[in-house]
């Protein structure tokens, strides 16, 4: 499904290329469940960019179900990434005065989806996640689980095959961090292939396969449990 090889992302800082990338080679098959961890600036979230079609490698070549996406057009990217891939984000990125139906529906709307079908699958999702007395709530009047869990009803409502998140339970309690985490897997155990960036041992140790990077190169790899 996904296959990156020898991926390089060079930023430049002033006078200075900061190397956040160097030839990053790796296959990913439908239905893993991945974590990306590391010390900060490692690499990690350079990434899981690259992958979700956020950013652009410097060089190297990316196939996405068998296709080369490194040199689409931003608007064919866009596309890819609509149909394709779902992110989650440790700050949710919920639109502040939208509710939670309504972040929902977004993505849905953006893909043309008529306001009916949408509507319903918004309801769906809110009922499946544990919230569905909390449509018409605004994500000021939410705690952060609830948040949360908006951000990744409304990250599925496309249904993706992919779904990227970055430090998910990170700003999050414990608690609401294990519903978080419960539910992610549980979208996995349904067949998505999900790949998670963290800095938490305990969390990253709960992926089946784990890569830690060092200096924007995967410096080792180990299988979970």
């Amino acid at each position: 499904m996904i296959d990156l090889q020898r991926i390089s992302r060079v930023f430049r800082v002033g006078d200075q290329q900061v190397h956040a990338l160097r030839e990053v080679s790796l296959q990913v098959q439908p239905g893993e469940y991945l974590s990306l961890m590391g010390p900060s600036g490692s690499g990690k979230s350079t990434l899981l960019n690259i992958i979700g079609l956020l950013d652009r490698p410097s060089s190297g070549l990316y196939r996405l179900d068998g296709a080369d996406v490194t040199s689409l057009s931003d608007e064919e990217q866009a596309r890819v990434r609509r149909e394709k891939i779902g992110f989650v984000f440790q700050f949710f990125h919920l639109v502040a005065r939208l509710t939670a139906g309504q972040n929902i529906e977004l993505p849905m709307a953006l893909a043309g989806v008529a306001p009916a079908q949408r509507h319903t699958r918004a309801l769906e999702l809110l009922s499946a996640y544990g919230l569905a007395d909390r449509a018409d709530h605004r994500p000021d009047q939410l705690s952060g689980g609830q948040r949360q869990r908006v951000a990744i009803a409304r990250a599925t409502a496309m249904r993706p095959a992919v779904l990227l998140a970055d430090e998910p339970t990170g700003n999050l309690d414990r608690n609401s961090g294990k519903e978080v985490v419960q539910l992610l897997e549980t979208l996995h155990e349904r067949g998505v292939t999900l790949i998670v960036v963290t800095h938490d041992p305990e969390l990253g140790g709960r992926a089946h396969r784990q890569l830690h990077m060092v200096d924007g190169a995967i410096a080792e790899e180990r299988k979970g449990t």
